[in-house]
């Protein structure tokens, strides 16, 4: 079956909010064995609407809209589909009675305004929405399926988990879709591919599609093949997984939505180890990471934003002498770092950074882009040089998931 959203809303296009519910509700649907053919999103304007409701149904078989059912008279959708559908408004007073309700735990009456929202359309299955006013409607024409929902995203999420998708599942046989993701870093996207190539295309003969997914720093190397027994599609995927895992060990780092700094604390908790960090030009980034994980608190000691030489020699014991001659990003001074950290929290790993994030400050010798980080720990110092770019974001992005993968490294070696 293929779907495609719908979003409305002006506030989508101008930029004012960002559309979370379609990267929510294409994850949900390809899960159920639902494609996602296209996503779509038009501005609060009846024709527009109705435009890409006709596009729609030319596509797919199952077109799910959300936004603009509120009670304002910037909410155009449900009107718009009364049209649209040859249909008229009814009053539904079992909608009625829950608005009723949930303005009633708020100690509030229902406005007039609010009562419209209890109005439907005739011709529409109604569909429940448990955490808010606007109900949801489900319209059949032409063999294709229309679903009305609000927009507001937990409103929606809700009403797709409990009410859609049960029935989509009890009205359809619907396909197996399995996938597998791959976690990789350390290499860029198309020296990766130049690796894997034979790999690649030996994925044909098993009818697995395989997606790059390049962010700062790393690759997700999506897996993902349909049919009908679901059992039988994941064995041959984790066959295949199995045979990647030989090619590029060492870039490898987790799968599917594993986080470098959960995967770390883990670790650190096995073994009864602590970390502390020094940063220079990843600005905090790699504490704010760590710390954001529950329970950090067991193994992070603390860290340092060393971000002047004057602090890297007050707070770490950076020497004056070593700044002077070999300068704050170098060999010797995340060493440095790193050693000073340590001493200064006590503890058994350490990790240091320094660099020249941009946009300006490079030389021929240290152009932007330029890092050092050092890893110290049990069994002695790792450090080494990096390249990364001339964009500043992403550079410390960069740094910042680097390090914490040279640390993953250190630690289970």
């Amino acid at each position: 079956m293929l779907c495609e959203i719908i979003t409305i809303g002006d506030e989508i296009l101008i930029g004012q909010i960002v559309d979370t519910n379609s990267a929510w509700m294409g994850e949900q649907l390809n899960l159920a064995g639902i494609k996602v053919h296209q996503i779509t999103s038009v501005s609060d304007n009846a024709e527009h609407i109705v435009k890409a409701l006709d596009e729609a149904k030319n596509r797919v078989d199952l077109i799910l809209i959300t936004g603009g059912l509120g009670p304002t008279k910037d909410d155009l959708t449900k009107h718009t589909l009364v049209n649209y559908f040859n249909t008229k408004l009814r009053f539904d007073e079992d909608v009625y009675q829950h608005v009723k309700a949930l303005f009633a735990r708020f100690g509030r009456e229902v406005t007039e305004l609010n009562k419209k929202q209890a109005e439907v359309p005739e011709s529409c299955i109604v569909i429940h929405n448990a955490n808010g006013t606007a109900p949801g409607m489900w319209f059949e024409k032409e063999n294709k399926i229309f679903i009305s929902m609000p927009g507001v995203p937990y409103e929606m999420k809700k009403m797709m988990s409990a009410e859609i998708l049960p029935r989509l599942k009890q009205k359809f046989s619907l396909p197996a879709i399995v996938h597998r993701t791959v976690l990789t870093q350390g290499i860029g996207e198309s020296f990766l591919s130049e690796i894997i190539a034979d790999w690649e295309n030996s994925l044909a003969e098993k009818n697995i599609k395989l997606a790059y997914l390049p962010s700062p720093g790393m690759v997700r190397l999506r897996l993902s093949a349909s049919g009908n027994d679901e059992t039988t599609l994941r064995k041959t995927i984790n066959n295949k997984v199995s045979e990647l895992e030989k090619i590029i060990p060492q870039h490898i780092y987790g799968y599917e939505k594993d986080k470098l700094e959960e995967i770390i604390g883990k670790l650190l908790k096995q073994k009864n180890q602590t970390l502390a960090l020094a940063e220079s030009c990843s600005g905090g980034l790699i504490a704010h990471m760590i710390t954001s994980v529950p329970g950090s608190s067991a193994y992070f000691m603390g860290g340092v934003v060393s971000y002047s030489n004057q602090s890297k020699m007050n707070q770490l014991g950076v020497k004056k002498e070593t700044l002077e001659k070999h300068g704050a990003v170098s060999e010797e001074t995340v060493t440095e770092m790193a050693l000073g950290v340590n001493e200064k929290f006590i503890t058994d790993w350490a990790v240091a950074t320094s660099g020249i994030a941009g946009p300006d400050g490079g030389t021929a010798e240290k152009p932007v882009g330029t890092v050092w980080i050092a890893v110290a720990g049990p069994n002695g110092m790792k450090t080494k040089k990096f390249q990364f770019g001339g964009d500043r974001e992403r550079n410390i992005q960069v740094t910042a998931i680097t390090a914490l993968n040279m640390l993953r490294k250190a630690l289970i070696t």
